[in-house]
């Protein structure tokens, strides 16, 4: 398939340290399939991390760089797709600024996170512009790559919701300027940490994909399991195991039915079925290891990567708004 043929996919994480077991599931697994058949845009998304963390800027750089390291080293390919960052593309904040101006404020307040995420992260003052905002700075991400397939978890699905009524507005306004962004859901958008809960850097219940295999080990040692499963002769229910949700994302279906059979009729015990995943993610992650340490010792190639990535998405993100100025009469 040509170049031209290819549909285009755009999607970004946001720099907030080296990425864990959740993000190569929900996501960083999936673009790297995608590679392979679409044009993909993939995105470092500095100024969302502003958009909660701005009295905390220091670690941005160093976070830049973690997250660029964890994408090389696990598979995506620079010479397959664009990696960038995106406050070095200066014309995703231009489109940001023009649909604001088109946006009715009501669309941005009934957004389900903007309220959820006050309430989880009580310690930061979240009653800004910058937040509120920020799912009409996805929507400029978007648009200004003219992306026809958006890949996200169900957490993300309003936001591309809101993407594709925003797009559908600006074209009623101006023409057919953009196409309407097609949801692309992952296949597991949750994933269990250590502690039961989701998978969250915030929660400090990560596995990491940089975790040497003891640290894997031991995290997954200490895991929460299926509560009825008081003694090793006790029968649980997998699927409301937490540990279960590491063998769905990992474990082949054959493989997986075996241990689901095991824990249903006490046949195996939590270790033994922990010890499953752990030899999986050993193996799994040994190439991304090997590929992370030599991208580590040579930390210029990684930022060189960046730069000609944010080159390429400049090409691109200028000639969209020049589109957008003509279509708008600017």
């Amino acid at each position: 398939m040509s170049t031209s043929e290819k549909k285009t996919v755009l999607s970004g994480m946001r720099p907030t340290g080296p990425l864990h077991l959740g993000n190569y599931v929900g996501a960083l697994r999936n673009w790297i399939r995608l590679q392979d058949t679409h044009r993909c845009f993939y995105s470092i998304v500095t100024w969302h991390a502003l958009s909660s963390e701005y009295t905390n800027t220091k670690s941005l750089r160093n976070y830049t760089f973690e997250v660029a390291v964890d994408w090389i080293a696990a598979g995506l390919d620079p010479e397959k797709s664009v990696l960038f960052v995106q406050s070095e593309v200066k014309e995703h904040a231009e489109l940001h600024l023009l649909l604001s101006m088109i946006v009715p404020l009501p669309w941005l307040e009934r957004v389900p996170t903007f309220k959820e995420q006050q309430e989880q992260l009580r310690d930061r003052d979240l009653n800004t512009y910058g937040f509120l905002g920020y799912p009409l700075l996805q929507t400029a991400d978007i648009l200004v790559y003219k992306a026809q397939v958006v890949p996200v978890g169900e957490d993300q699905a309003f936001h591309l919701e809101l993407a594709r009524e925003i797009t559908r507005r600006f074209n009623r306004f101006y023409g057919e300027v953009f196409p309407e962004p097609q949801m692309l859901l992952t296949e597991i958008p949750k994933l269990s940490g250590t502690d039961g809960r989701k998978m969250s850097k915030s929660y400090d219940n990560a596995i990491y994909m940089k975790d040497t295999p003891d640290i894997i080990r031991n995290k997954i040692a200490t895991m929460v399991t299926d509560t009825r499963r008081k003694r090793r002769s006790d029968p649980g229910v997998p699927e409301d195991c937490p540990v279960f949700t590491l063998h769905k994302a990992f474990i082949l279906p054959e493989k997986r039915e075996e241990l689901a059979r095991g824990c249903r009729t006490a046949g195996i015990g939590c270790l033994e079925c922990k010890t499953t995943v752990i030899d999986a993610l050993t193996e799994l992650f040994a190439a991304y290891r090997d590929k992370r340490r030599d991208l580590e010792a040579h930390p210029q190639t990684v930022w060189d990567i960046l730069e000609e990535g944010n080159s390429r998405a400049r090409d691109v993100a200028r000639r969209t708004m020049e589109d957008v100025r003509s279509a708008m009469g600017l």
